[in-house]
């Protein structure tokens, strides 16, 4: 329990400290906002200072903190480190740069921002990366809700239509109609839930595994787990760590901000609470993996069940949704069986259509269409609603082969992240800034990605050490060529 509390003060202790850190690298000043400058009354428009945070706190989070948080848990104590430092050092600076320098280019999406720092390759290799990404994340968070919410009243196919119904609503609506109104809720639900939650498990005060313990691979010997953990610790635990995704994200909220001042709250900010939303499921899930805690909150018909069988069918059935709702419903009765609800299905449908949204936006940039008419809007809209309805077909006639599909757009968001953090650092460096603090992240996560990208059996399924010595290989590659590119501009 001790990993725990004093997790949580690293990461508060992280936001005033760093944050402020990195926010003096950077350098914001009072110049005029894309919000301001750019009104258009659809996607540049002013918002109070607390809903951009709680939208852009939704859209980043979304089940990701919660559902890899869980999983990430399996294989240890680990999980606890790779949080805090992943967090503070990686996430929150990733979220806060890459929002802050979109904010200062009228609010430019990835793409466009990666094409002025790292060139026009790049931009159009991520056009086509991203947009395939937004288009799989909005695509399986229409599906999933609506088999949970089928369980509960209608057809699964009602709940489909509605949901992507509501996708088109808010990829075509002016921002401060939908999501302005209705994520900042959305948000409070999440987070009352995760504080109720918090406070149970300081009065519960189990005890658990600490990180003190051992960082070995806890879920190789209790579940049988194959997996090593680096690097797939560092690919399940994303959204509650580091994610480029939040960078696809951001762009959206930076047309809406005020006052560049506002960037630490927001970007910084809202990734630090993250990254608490990930700490306490993740200690949550130790009670429940390591210390007995399942047959606390199970009924007894759970733990007859499984009293005398192995392990490894335990968390076999216990998966990550399962999990939330039996935690939920057994620690905050009735009223937490709704805040999860909320947490399950609210979450992924308000991500799923800030993706279609987002997506809308990187073509609009891509074509330098203006979205101020209806038309323009529904002209880029249209292709991205074909494909993600042409995915959602495929998904719902291959409900299993999907699950392979969204490893790699774990692995994809992980991808982003790795090239957020080198067009943060190439951006630094030109501005003769501490490029430190995004240089040792980039080469860190491209080492992770190439890493699984190689070990991975669902990619290429190398041997270990091969796999291992290739990525470093693809990570001194990069980082030599960044040295080079550094020599040659300060001749």
């Amino acid at each position: 329990m001790l990993s725990f509390l004093i997790s949580l003060l690293a990461l508060v202790v992280g936001y005033m400290i760093y944050g402020r850190v990195v926010e003096r690298v950077f350098g914001p000043d009072d110049r005029e906002t894309p919000a301001i400058r750019k009104a258009d009354g659809i996607d540049y428009i002013v918002l109070p200072g607390w809903r951009i945070f709680m939208i852009q706190f939704l859209n980043i989070a979304g089940t990701g903190p919660i559902f890899g948080a869980i999983m990430g848990m399996w294989f240890g104590p680990s999980a606890y480190l790779w949080i805090v430092l992943g967090c503070i050092f990686g996430g929150a600076t990733h979220d806060y740069l890459s929002g802050m320098l979109s904010l200062r280019h009228d609010g430019q999406s990835l793409p466009e921002l990666t094409g002025r720092y790292l060139g026009p390759v790049a931009r159009k290799g991520l056009v086509v990366f991203t947009m395939m990404m937004m288009m799989l994340v909005g695509a399986f968070f229409v599906y999933c809700p609506a088999i949970i919410l089928s369980g509960i009243w209608g057809e699964k196919m009602m709940w489909v239509f509605i949901i992507f119904a509501y996708y088109v609503a808010t990829t075509m609506m002016p921002i401060d109609k939908i999501i302005g109104r209705i994520y900042p809720l959305f948000a409070l639900s999440m987070l009352f839930m995760v504080l109720a939650l918090g406070v149970v498990l300081v009065i519960k005060h189990p005890v658990l595994p600490e990180v003190w313990d051992g960082l070995g691979n806890w879920g190789q010997a209790r579940f049988g787990l194959k997996q090593t953990i680096f690097p797939a610790l560092f690919v399940t635990i994303a959204c509650g760590a580091v994610s480029g995704f939040h960078a696809t994200q951001s762009p959206m909220m930076a047309r809406c901000m005020k006052s560049e001042r506002q960037g630490r709250a927001v970007f910084y900010g809202a990734m630090i609470t993250e990254g608490i939303v990930a700490l306490v499921w993740a200690t949550i899930s130790s009670y429940f993996f390591f210390a007995e805690g399942w047959r606390q909150v199970c009924t007894p018909e759970v733990i007859a069940k499984f009293t005398g069988q192995s392990e490894l069918t335990l968390i076999q059935f216990f998966d990550a949704p399962t999990v939330v709702n039996i935690v939920c419903a057994s620690w905050l009765g009735t009223f937490g069986s709704v805040l999860a609800l909320l947490g399950i299905v609210a979450a992924p449908i308000t991500t799923g259509g800030s993706s279609f949204r987002a997506a809308r936006l990187i073509l609009s940039e891509a074509f330098g269409w203006k979205q101020t008419s209806i038309r323009s809007r529904l002209l880029l809209s249209l292709p991205v609603f074909a494909v993600g309805i042409a995915l959602l077909a495929w998904q719902i006639g291959n409900p299993s082969g999907f699950g392979t599909v969204w490893q790699y757009v774990a692995w994809g968001t992980q991808v982003m992240a790795a090239i957020t953090l080198w067009m943060c650092t190439v951006y630094l460096r030109q501005e003769r800034k501490c490029y430190w603090m995004t240089l040792f992240p980039a080469m860190f996560m491209t080492m992770v990605v190439t890493d699984f990208f190689f070990v991975s059996p669902t990619i290429l399924g190398l041997n270990y050490w091969l796999s291992l010595t290739l990525a470093s290989s693809v990570t001194l590659l990069a980082t030599l060529r960044f040295a080079y590119r550094k020599k040659a501009e300060d001749r």
